[in-house]
């Protein structure tokens, strides 16, 4: 972990003067521990039994119930039920890190995203200080009109509380979906960065300093250059002809000198690697998705549209046109005439039942506006769309058994020692069994004899 003294940008460290933080006086007491600012209540799970209200599902974390519950309809008391911290059932999921709650919620009606309980927190500020990067990841993502600059009784936001409590995931998502990276606080006056540096997390300064070097995502735009520009220049530094002098010092260097572990450089090629890997012009991402906006790729401090906001903003045609097709192997604009998965699966699949695994990938509204219809028709087996019915036929004969090979003893190793005494036990023992084997024979002899003088 680096330190204040080992790098010049992250400050000084805490102030001296300031008052201490864990003292009784301070105004941020259990914000800056991991812990929730309230006490955790959860009614416990009584006889057993199922949930059967949606509060209780979110905290027990029963998805199966939670379906249940919106599928027969729920009221606006319903949904805003409350507990003794004036928290609903999507903050406690939040709280606890339920991803499947927090995303089976997001089609809930009457939810409110930015509702805030007696300290002021809401669902964001609770899941970024308990450092759940998948929830935050879906409340940014699938809940329309989240507002992340609300205040709590201190005037924290939801970026200050992550930065205090060391989230650096967190606090990378929340500036680049729009989080006002310069918000300080009502008390203290005190931004992110300040915070973070007051609290010692210097690995959070070197993240926001990283992310204020670097504040566009410049490989998600369409005039991104999948070529490392530094490239030609190494490879013509390389073949170059190089002296003597140069030739023993580096023969010098590779003999004497240590390596240790350090990070990537900075535009190097573990940095283009990953650039490379997640741009829009990748096989990897491209075949999956593709964005609405190629010229405005994510930015620091710029607000990012949900996924609802996003389905509202673009009508369904747009959204049709802009899907890709990679069957002949190459990116191409798909025709919006095309038929949906459905009809194609019908034409070509009689039995409902087989039909069924195709169109489960299209389940939800918002999933079928966003998937391409090239992956909605066709899968990466059986192009055509259509699952082949797979007979199972067991085999008249019966399989025969493999004979085990005997295993041949390796002389090569060492033996242990034979016992003198156990020599001559084992020279008794072969004796006593010759001895009974040449009297066997003998008897065998007689009885042959006795039997041919019986016939005469």
């Amino acid at each position: 972990m680096a330190t204040a003294a080992e790098d010049p940008h992250l400050g000084s460290g805490p102030d001296e003067d300031d008052m201490s933080l864990s003292g009784s006086g301070s105004d941020s007491d259990s914000v800056l521990s991991d812990d929730s600012v309230l006490p955790d209540y959860t009614p416990g799970i009584t006889n057993g039994r199922t949930a059967s209200t949606l509060y209780q599902a979110c905290a027990r974390n029963e998805l199966a119930s939670l379906r249940k519950v919106l599928e027969r309809g729920v009221t606006k008391e319903e949904v805003m039920e409350l507990d003794i911290n004036s928290w609903n059932g999507l903050m406690v999921a939040c709280c606890k890190g339920f991803v499947d709650i927090v995303h089976g919620l997001h089609n809930c009606p009457f939810i409110d995203i930015n509702h805030q309980d007696n300290e002021g927190n809401t669902a964001l500020m609770i899941a970024s200080q308990a450092g759940n990067i998948n929830t935050v990841m879906y409340l940014l993502n699938y809940y329309a009109g989240i507002d992340m600059e609300i205040r709590d009784c201190r005037g924290f936001t939801a970026l200050i509380k992550a930065a205090m409590t060391g989230r650096n995931d967190v606090v990378a998502a929340l500036i680049m979906a729009g989080a006002d990276i310069h918000a300080v606080d009502s008390t203290k006056g005190k931004c992110a960065r300040d915070w973070a540096l007051k609290t010692g997390r210097y690995e959070t300064l070197h993240r926001l300093r990283r992310l204020h070097m670097r504040p566009k995502a410049e490989q998600f735009c369409e005039s991104f250059v999948p070529e490392w520009p530094e490239l030609k220049e190494n490879v013509a530094k390389a073949k170059a002809e190089k002296t003597a002098s140069e030739k023993i010092s580096q023969r010098i260097k590779n003999t004497f000198g240590f390596r240790f572990p350090r990070d990537p450089q900075d535009n190097g090629v573990l940095d283009h690697m990953v650039r490379i890997t997640t741009s829009v012009h990748s096989p990897l991402i491209s075949t999956g998705c593709r964005p609405l906006c190629p010229t405005s790729p994510p930015e620091v401090g710029k607000r990012r549209l949900a996924v609802p906001e996003l389905v509202g903003k673009h009508p369904q045609k747009e959204l049709e046109e802009r899907s890709v097709c990679h069957s002949n192997g190459s990116v191409s604009h798909i025709i919006p005439s095309i038929h949906s998965a459905e009809s194609i699966a019908t034409t070509c699949c009689a039995d409902t039942e087989r039909r069924g695994s195709i169109l489960s990938l299209a389940s939800t509204k918002v999933a079928t506006t966003f998937i391409p219809r090239s992956m909605a028709r066709r899968n990466s087996v059986f192009p055509s769309g259509c699952i082949p019915k797979i007979d199972v036929i067991r085999p008249t004969e019966a399989t025969p058994k493999k004979e085990k090979k005997k295993k041949k003893k390796d002389k090569g190793f060492l033996e242990p020692p034979m016992w003198r005494y156990k020599e001559i036990k084992d020279e008794k023992k072969k004796e006593k069994k010759k001895a009974e084997k040449e009297k066997q024979e003998r008897e065998n002899e007689e009885r042959k004899k006795d039997s041919k003088k019986a016939k005469k």
